[in-house]
């Protein structure tokens, strides 16, 4: 059964060939792909490599995992499935139901009173003229 090996920090500019070459030395290759980015059409940085067996694999990574090609030491290590990381397409699990209780966060207390805004409403020093102080500005601004 082929062993699939995440290999990363790859140059921009390695292509599929020239990892199939690297990996070639150490035992029979299966299948190498170098992701590429759909958009800009450049390399992503990383690909992955398939080994004929499970000890070519191991082998494989025990002699290229910090060698250097194209100027940029390799990461190699046994690929892991890809994470579900949520988001547009993806399911994020069961909702929660509705009528779980939810934490209480209160009125805001003194610290927000909700009516206050960033452009220019709410407390604060102001002088004579009913103009802000310098210092107060800080505190309302994130």
């Amino acid at each position: 059964m082929a062993t699939r090996l995440y290999v990363g920090n790859l140059s921009y500019h390695t292509t599929d060939q020239e990892l199939h070459d690297l990996f070639s030395e150490i035992g029979n290759v299966a299948n190498v792909q170098v992701m590429i980015d759909r958009q800009t059409g450049q390399s992503r940085g990383f690909g992955f490599v398939e080994m004929a067996t499970d000890d070519e694999a191991q082998q494989a990574i025990a002699a290229i995992n910090g060698r250097t090609l194209g100027g940029r030491a390799l990461r190699v290590n046994e690929s892991r499935p890809k994470e579900d990381r949520g988001g547009f397409g993806y399911s994020r699990g069961p909702r929660e139901p509705a009528s779980q209780e939810r934490p209480d966060y209160g009125s805001g207390g003194p610290e927000y009173s909700g009516r206050e805004s960033y452009s220019g409403g709410g407390g604060g020093r102001r002088d004579n003229a009913g103009r802000r102080g310098r210092d107060d500005y800080g505190s309302d601004r994130w």
